[in-house]
């Protein structure tokens, strides 16, 4: 596991993702010094005596009761085991992973009041791969994600169960295998532990990150389509694209432009086709799915600032021993862009599944019925067709936008709230029935492409082709479908089509950040 520098508050795009895909973080020195700057603040704020939420009163409703200095430590133990509420099936290991390292960029900026032995624990549990199992249903993303945060903050007093790289175990056992000790949380420590954004912003950026590979396959995809349906490269001329203007469109055509240069197959309809106009899935790729990359970018933009935000309450200021009270883990931000990735996905296989009817559909490709030389006693692509549809179908359902709905919660102390967690949380699972509809595309554009022989397609289409070609034969006669599925499906998955078309600069998602 290679180790990478965390610098709280300037913190990229792409340093989360190598997060994600099993960086371990470290802390930068230079946050040390306002960490115990912070933690001493909050020291003398309970020498005061004074009332300060979550720091010697109640939480939510219960703010108004004071409490006293000698059970501070077990207020704060106690909100933790009472708010680990959550339910359902485990976070994934990675996304939880990215997760803790939210947390501990949040929590070294030095407004939380957390003293450095308690983050030193949660550096040392990544450092470790103890990873908490964390229940992913429980949080409506304000007052911050509490039950998902409570979880993982209960492994680190020693309740509750780790995933390690040896299995599954309590969290006792865990840490003692590993060296760790759980902590006895001081005051402000498990409020500041389990308020703030980071389980939403997790799989937030988790599915940023993965509908990056998607909308860059897609484009292959796509491409390799219109060279199947011997569709026209005219609509990607930059000519139409900058009249217009919008950066994703002009990109996205370019891209298109590039991956079809030099095709045979494009020369050799140039001169005398009757057809007129491609359909909208091949002609509108630009706008479609040049509109995607936009709404992905700016959703990239917001995730990447509020990665790098202190999102819990009451917020601590050193310098003069002020705790103030807001509502920065109010994570209608992450809605947001939540609700952007939801659309965008949809519309990518959306599109995608558009293609692959047009293919399968005699009247409209000039191909045989379904793709296969022998329709009729075989069914081909048909049943692939329904498949991605629907796939897309599910996916229509499941891109509502979570941020238009609230529930009052915490007796209507908290009576407006984001829905941040279930709108990130359905991301994962959309973007994989996006990327089964790219892989069932990526099967029929390379069988389309498989009739026009002895005639090629463009370099990097050709190189996709063998990619493909390598783990799938052609069809010619039904077989066993599923297989062939999963193995394009898991081509799109891990990037390698994007890697085999890789001579074609694909415009990026949270590169250009």
């Amino acid at each position: 596991m290679s180790e990478l520098k965390l610098q709280p508050g300037n913190t990229t795009l792409a340093d989360w993702r190598e997060i994600y895909r099993g960086a371990m973080p470290k802390l930068d020195a230079a946050c040390w010094p306002k960490i115990r700057a912070s933690a001493e603040a909050v020291a003398r704020i309970v020498a005061k005596g004074e009332p300060v939420y979550g720091i010697n009163t109640g939480f939510g409703k219960l703010a108004s009761v004071r409490i006293p200095a000698a059970d501070l430590e077990t207020l704060q133990r106690n909100i933790v085991l009472s708010h680990a509420a959550g339910v359902g099936e485990p976070m994934p290991v990675a996304v939880c992973r990215l997760m803790m390292a939210l947390k501990l960029a949040s929590l070294a900026q030095g407004a939380s009041g957390v003293r450095p032995q308690t983050i030193e624990l949660l550096e040392a549990m990544l450092a470790n791969d103890v990873i908490p199992v964390v229940p992913a249903q429980g949080s409506v993303g304000a007052s911050g994600d509490l039950a998902p945060l409570s979880h993982m903050t209960a492994v680190m007093i020693g309740v509750g169960e780790c995933f390690t790289p040896h299995g599954r175990f309590p969290a006792k056992v865990a840490f003692v295998s590993h060296g760790l000790e759980p902590v006895t949380l001081g005051a402000k420590e498990g409020l500041a532990l389990l308020n703030g954004t980071q389980f939403s912003t997790a799989y937030a950026l988790a599915a940023l990150f993965d509908a990056e590979v998607l909308y860059q396959s897609a484009l292959v995809a796509g491409a390799l389509s219109t060279d199947a349906a011997k569709g026209s490269d005219a609509p990607f001329d930059p000519r139409i694209h900058l009249l217009r203007r919008h950066p994703g469109q002009i990109e996205t055509a370019e891209a298109l432009r590039n991956l079809m240069a030099g095709s045979a197959i494009r020369e050799s309809h140039r001169v005398g086709d009757e057809r007129v106009q491609d359909p909208y899935c091949l002609r509108c790729q630009p706008q479609v799915m040049g509109a995607a990359l936009s709404v992905l970018r700016q959703a990239a933009g917001t995730l990447g600032t509020e990665a790098n935000g202190v999102t819990d309450n009451p917020l601590i200021f050193a310098e003069d021993d002020t705790a103030l009270s807001g509502g920065n883990f109010h994570a209608e931000p992450v809605a947001f862009a939540a609700d952007m990735i939801a659309l965008a996905v949809c519309e990518i296989g959306s599109l995608s599944e558009r293609r692959i009817a047009m293919l399968v559909d005699p009247a409209l490709s000039g191909m045989p019925a379904f793709l296969t030389p022998k329709p009729g006693l075989n069914s081909g692509f048909m049943i692939p067709q329904v498949t991605a549809a629907a796939l897309v179908s599910e996916n229509k359902q499941k891109a509502y936008p979570a941020s238009v709905d609230s529930i009052p919660t915490s007796a209507n102390q908290e009576d407006h709230v984001s829905m941040a967690a279930h709108g990130a949380r359905r991301l994962i699972g959309m973007i994989e029935n996006a990327t089964a509809v790219i892989g069932i595309e990526l099967l029929a554009a390379t069988q389309g492409c498989d009739f026009h022989a002895p005639l090629a397609s463009s370099a990097p289409l050709e190189a996709v082709r063998r990619l493909v070609r390598a783990e799938v034969p052609h069809l010619d006669n039904d077989r066993h479908f599923h297989p062939d599925m999963e193995k394009a499906i898991a081509m799109v998955r891990s990037g390698a089509v994007v890697k085999a078309a890789g001579a074609v600069a694909l415009p990026p998602v949270t590169g250009v950040l």
